[in-house]
């Protein structure tokens, strides 16, 4: 895991410096805990499932690009950068920056037909991310 990158986006501007907040961190952890929690319902819709799994998938991933000391306001920025703040593989980001893909087309072309086995793998990386940021243990 390099942070190189990373400070390599601050440079460009696409990425923030910004010292990293427990309380905050804690939140965002506890924010994706919860959603992921509520996608795995059993009864609930495949668009809810779908809607509270991406949410955690990007609560997890804030809060690790905080815990590093870094903010963005791009989603999918966040998304990638989790290959430099946890070590997750590329292929698994890749999903979830298809799954923002979907979820923009819902957001702004009101299309949301996202496939069953999509979301169960979505709901999988997020149990993953959040083990992973977990692993990171307290702000430092």
């Amino acid at each position: 895991m390099t942070l190189e990158a990373l400070d390599n986006l601050v440079k460009t501007g696409s990425l923030k410096a910004e010292a990293p907040d427990q309380k905050e961190f804690d939140g965002m952890l506890r924010a994706a805990r919860r959603g992921l929690e509520d996608a795995s319902v059993v009864g609930l819709s495949e668009e809810g499932r779908f809607s509270l799994a991406y949410g955690a998938a990007h609560a997890a991933a804030l809060a690790a690009l905080r815990w590093h000391g870094y903010r963005s306001e791009s989603r999918y920025l966040v998304f990638q950068c989790l290959q430099h703040t946890v070590g997750l593989e590329a292929g698994k980001w890749r999903v979830l920056d298809l799954c923002h893909r979907h979820r923009n087309l819902a957001e702004y072309e009101g299309h949301l037909d996202i496939p069953a086995q999509l979301i169960e793998e979505l709901i999988g990386i997020v149990g993953e991310v959040v083990l992973l940021v977990e692993g990171l243990g307290a702000v430092r």
